[in-house]
């Protein structure tokens, strides 16, 4: 496949710095929740410097909140450490132009150690980078898709702010799951982030109309899994930009309300030997024919699927999406194009692949597929057979297991478990942990609406 339109060598950087077409180049990564945090370099001084030597950033920024505030407890940096340094090393081969704002190119960077030059293992794109490294030592690679979803509002975000995020106006006003309709009220937005992803080096495949009022799903084209994470990472941050840049707003909230659906991530994965899909094979699995890599990978998948829940129902709001009959799933389950179960195989021959349902639009895509790729890969080392496929409605299935209710469910199953410890490391469990339980202490403390609406006067 040629390179996608948008993406810079060094020598297009260059050239485009020196005409003026570029003046700004931001460097980025990510933080726990999937963030970018940076820096906005002058091209000129980019090229004849960072470029090669990178820049160095605070090490807190592994270790704050939503607010930004850093919290105590993590062995990876703290106030008694001196919240020192890490080298931000920016990897060209994210180099793009960032088409939605001005005369701008963007890179991702890795963060490595400024005294050992080693990867900083609890970075989020440094723990996907290693399961990647394992399965290449398997001579695998994996490949696979972000279905992201979203609900586009037609209140700014400082409008949504000033109101607290109470009475805020759709973009649509009923259902529109794919209804061109209403899609073509909304493609305003929709049509600027069609043109400037596909200008940025992330080819979009279609965008469509969702469940929910104002609610949208883009779909950009699969790649291996780093690329793919870099790609949805950096299709959040312009979505964001464009459509504060519109006066808009738009949120990737798992739940944003109980009146609506909720937004999903889904993921297609597979796994690739060189230019082949290696999931086709000749076993018959109901309709399925898929080899013992597939079953494997789905088998493994499936065992560790509550052990790394947190890192596909990541927040607080996450599990409020996963209610019977609204296409979140609420059982464990795998099936041929069944929407009810929480694993949904599609395709056949080279595009038979993996749908996984759980995870909702608010989370980490390397952490997510960091977790992925590590219970694909141990399925496949100890060859551990899915269950029986499933027929029917899931949601009525009272015998299947059912996901994880809560965040604090899920970080305990998460800090117990010796395969996250074995397969991520114990130093990513203990740190995602403490974020996890971070996350929980700080609702746990927190006073609701719901709260005052119901106990205010009649408690």
């Amino acid at each position: 496949m040629d390179r996608p339109r948008g993406m810079l060598g060094k020598d297009d950087l260059e050239r485009s710095v020196a005409s003026g077409d570029v003046d700004t180049v931001i460097i980025a990564f990510t933080d726990h929740y999937g963030r970018l945090h940076g820096k906005r370099f002058d091209a000129h001084h980019f090229v004849e410097e960072a470029i090669d030597h990178g820049t160095h950033a605070c090490d807190y920024l592994l270790t704050v909140d939503m607010e930004m505030e850093p919290m105590p407890g993590y062995q990876y940096s703290s106030w008694e450490l001196g919240y020192g340094d890490f080298h931000m090393v920016p990897d060209l081969g994210t180099l793009r132009i960032a088409s939605w704002l001005d005369r701008t190119a963007l890179v991702l960077c890795d963060l490595h150690d400024p005294h050992t030059d080693e990867l900083v293992s609890v970075a989020p794109r440094s723990i996907l980078k290693t399961q990647l490294e394992k399965a290449a030592r398997s001579g695998f690679t994996a490949k696979g898709a972000s279905e992201l979803e979203y609900f586009l509002f037609m209140d700014s975000y400082r409008e949504a702010a000033e109101n607290n995020y109470q009475d805020m106006t759709p973009a649509g006003w009923y259902n529109e799951d794919y209804h061109l309709l209403q899609g073509t009220r909304e493609e305003f937005y929709n049509g600027q982030v069609r043109r400037h992803l596909a200008s940025s080096g992330i080819p979009v495949e279609n965008s469509k109309g969702e469940w929910g009022r104002g609610q949208h799903e883009m779909n950009i084209r699969y790649s291996e899994l780093l690329e793919m994470a870099d790609r949805h990472t950096i299709m959040k941050q312009a979505m964001k930009e464009i459509a504060d840049s519109s006066g808009v707003s738009v949120t990737f909230m798992a739940k944003p309300s109980m009146d609506e659906a909720g937004s999903s991530c889904h993921l297609h994965v597979s796994v690739w030997e060189g230019d082949q899909n290696i999931f086709p094979g000749d076993r018959a699995v109901g309709p399925v024919q898929g080899s013992e890599v597939f079953r494997w990978f789905l088998g493994g998948w499936m065992a560790r699927a509550p052990e790394l829940m947190a890192l596909m129902a990541p927040t607080i709001n996450s599990y409020k999406r996963y209610q019977d009959d609204s296409f979140a799933p609420t059982r464990l389950a795998w099936s041929y194009d069944n929407r009810t179960a929480g694993f949904r195989v599609v395709g056949r021959d080279q595009s038979l692949r993996i749908e996984c349902r759980i995870p909702g639009a608010d989370v980490n895509p390397y952490l997510v597929y960091a977790g992925v790729l590590a219970a694909g890969l141990d399925g496949i080392a100890h060859e551990v057979e899915p269950p029986d496929i499933f027929e029917g409605d899931a949601y009525q299935a009272e015998e299947l297991p059912e996901v994880p209710r809560t965040l604090r469910d899920a970080t305990d199953l998460f800090a117990s478990s010796e395969f996250v410890k074995e397969s991520l490391g114990e130093d990513v469990q203990a740190h995602y942990t403490h974020f996890f339980r971070t996350e929980q202490r700080a609702y746990d403390n927190s006073v609701t609406d719901w709260e005052r609406a119901r106990y205010f006067e009649r408690i």
